[in-house]
């Protein structure tokens, strides 16, 4: 989360089909329980990357009431 000039930003990060052996010595957020993980390892499969990337805008753009937000890469 970061705060700029009167305005708030967040992001996220979503693992789509991400090596996760780079995340062995992370512990997100503090949480000793859980551990980081993928989509391909929850779902058993590789991803096509484009098709989550359109679906998360999608959704996103829905969540928050807007027409269209722009691909970022």
């Amino acid at each position: 989360m970061r705060i700029s000039r009167w305005v708030t930003m967040h992001g996220f990060a979503l693992n789509v089909n991400t090596d996760l052996s780079y995340f062995s010595g992370i512990i997100p957020c503090g949480i000793f329980e859980y551990g980081v993980t993928s989509m391909e390892k929850i779902l058993e499969e590789k991803l096509n990357i484009t098709f989550v990337k359109q679906n998360v805008l999608r959704a996103f753009n829905d969540a928050f009431q807007m027409q269209e937000i722009a691909e970022v890469n």
